[in-house]
């Protein structure tokens, strides 16, 4: 008797184990589009690179705008964006050097980080995220100059500049404190959607209620704003499916919304996750949008691969690009190729 209770809790411990693990999510078309292995862009042997944003110009280059800062510094204060062209999304590139730093005085005083571009309307339009460290909220101790951080626009008719900064943020926080994006506004994503309206979607951090990753979606009618935040805000959170996410990037594609996100614990903190709707507020099940970073390139299994945009051609996606963390400490752009004849093999 004793020997089948025993037997009895093994059975009902291993079900509820397999009950606990969570399955894999669905490949994307993205997932299954993309080349077996990438190749490592924009290294540095004095500085770290990061959240590369590509476009190609009208004669063919592709512009490259990057986070880049000093090995002793920090991104939270000392970011700034920096420029690279290529004739080839593998390279090499020529640097051009910082295009975009801190404005002493201004609500950018301090880091410029994350940037996003798209051409719109025959202009280069670049997204990124800026912070003034005088204002830094001391009621916590980690990552103080987090709430300084804001969403701004800097525009330019040519991919050289000179670019058009403003003197206050795109996407300001919400003047309630306790709102769900009244903290910080940060990691923009831009697109002119099809009805001729300009939508910025936002990542916000609820630090101040369940200290979760959201993002929400802010309207224009004119390209430089105002920006009005949808009432129906945050639009990408799932609790319910057990981690977060952040590094949102969306497009239009097929007469579909995309999102290509950052997985925070849904399945894994290395991979990325790939959602779809039909109106770019309700979005469907989480996919595999790509795998960690050592499925690609040599680097370590924990080695964070984050910050995903694409690279348009002819209104078709033709390579993915990602910051990635390596083990020589370079850490860099990478790049994936995607080939959509792939998906009819699968």
């Amino acid at each position: 008797m004793k020997n089948l209770v025993s037997l009895c809790i093994i059975i009902l411990s291993l079900n509820f184990c397999f009950a606990q693990k969570k399955s894999e999510p669905k490949e994307s078309w993205l997932t299954k589009s993309l080349a077996d292995k990438g190749k490592f862009i924009l290294e540095s042997k004095d500085s770290i690179v990061w959240g590369c944003a590509p476009v190609y110009d009208d004669k063919g280059k592709v512009h490259v705008y990057y986070s880049t800062w000093e090995r002793s510094g920090n991104w939270l204060t000392d970011s700034n964006i920096a420029h690279a062209v290529a004739d080839n999304p593998e390279g090499p590139y020529k640097k051009f050097g910082i295009i975009l730093k801190g404005r002493k005085g201004k609500w950018d005083a301090n880091t410029i980080h994350n940037p996003n571009i798209q051409k719109v309307d025959g202009k280069y339009v670049m997204l990124y995220i800026g912070n003034d460290t005088i204002k830094q909220d001391n009621w916590r101790t980690r990552a103080k100059s987090a709430n300084t951080q804001r969403v701004g626009m800097a525009i330019s008719d040519s991919p050289y500049g000179p670019w058009k900064r403003f003197d206050k943020p795109v996407i300001e926080v919400s003047k309630d404190t306790m709102a769900w994006d009244g903290y910080c506004t940060v990691n923009p994503s831009f697109m002119k959607h099809p009805n001729g309206e300009y939508w910025i979607y936002y990542r916000a951090w609820d630090r101040r209620n369940d200290d979760r990753r959201k993002t929400g979606l802010a309207i224009a009618k004119n390209l430089e704003g105002p920006y009005i935040k949808y009432e129906g805000n945050p639009i990408i959170d799932f609790p319910e499916r057990g981690g977060q996410t952040e590094d949102p990037y969306f497009f239009y594609y097929k007469n579909k919304f995309h999102c290509l996100i950052r997985d925070m614990g849904n399945y894994d903190w290395y991979s990325g996750l790939y959602l779809e709707s039909d109106d770019g507020i309700h979005w469907g099940e989480y996919q595999r949008s790509h795998y960690k970073g050592d499925h690609y390139f040599p680097v370590c299994e924990k080695c964070r691969y984050e910050r995903v945009q694409v690279l348009w051609k002819n209104e078709e996606p033709e390579y993915l690009f990602n910051a990635i963390m390596r083990e020589d400490r370079k850490h860099s752009g990478a790049v994936l190729k995607i080939d959509l004849s792939k998906i009819d093999k699968h």
